[in-house]
């Protein structure tokens, strides 16, 4: 599938998904549906470059793990553009919560806000794709999640969540194939968080056999990968300098 005139939502991705979509729109995407839930600057700022470089934008808050709200917002979207062509599920949490007083309520929001948004976006959007004849999704994941290292204390029902949407993905892939092509990615040490110290900053980078920080535009190279292809259908790809061999 081609990137130029196409039609792009992207759920979150305050950080990581700011150069992603310019990336496409560089490459001609047409027009994009921007959720974000928190964070209304910093898309708010991204709305406004994509606008500079041609691209129509709708800009929402939506909590994605509720399905009224994303069929609302999916349906505003299919209204003004007459189609979707590509779904970037990047909306995520990553709150470390200790095991031992992990509650249910806990697991619940991990779970809704890292995967039960994935499925619904999925769920809405896949058939739709399908009557258009042609679609592409990509979830997103993380490398130690992919390479089955809980690497990490407290994390658990993150853990867990992360591991469902490449159940998610592989599952979905062979339901909606062969016009839609759903793969997930799975970052690894990408942009250092804005509170890492930076000794630990270095620390990741020495530990990662391609000794660096990847930055975002890895991920966006990854995404139009999966964009493009016609034959790849089903995985998960982990973009983490080496991490995983280690």
């Amino acid at each position: 599938m081609e990137i130029f005139n196409k039609v792009v939502m992207l759920t979150g991705g305050a950080r990581i998904g700011q150069e992603v979509a310019i990336s496409l729109a560089q490459e001609g995407a047409s027009a994009f549906l921007l959720t974000y839930l928190t964070s209304e600057n910093v898309m708010k700022e991204l709305a406004t470059k994509l606008e500079d470089l041609g691209a129509k934008v709708i800009l929402k808050q939506v909590d994605t793990s509720q399905e009224i709200a994303i069929n609302e917002v999916i349906d505003l979207a299919l209204a003004k553009f007459s189609k979707i062509d590509i779904l970037l599920n990047m909306a995520s949490t990553y709150i470390a919560r200790p095991t031992e007083n992990l509650t249910l309520a806990d697991w619940q929001a991990d779970y809704n806000s890292n995967a039960t948004n994935t499925f619904l976006c999925i769920n809405k959007l896949a058939p739709i794709m399908r009557k258009q004849g042609a679609g592409r999704i990509i979830n997103f994941v993380d490398w130690t999640v992919a390479s089955r290292r809980t690497e990490y204390p407290s994390f658990v029902s993150y853990y867990a969540a992360k591991q469902a949407v490449i159940g998610l993905t592989e599952a979905f892939a062979l339901e909606y194939a062969p016009e839609v092509l759903i793969n997930s990615i799975a970052p690894g040490p990408i942009i250092p968080p804005v509170n890492l110290p930076p000794e630990l900053v270095t620390e990741v980078a020495a530990k990662t056999p391609l000794k660096r920080w990847g930055g975002a535009s890895e991920i966006a190279e990854a995404v139009k990968f999966f964009i493009r292809t016609n034959f790849v259908t089903g995985e998960c790809l982990r973009v983490d300098g080496g991490r995983h061999l280690l």
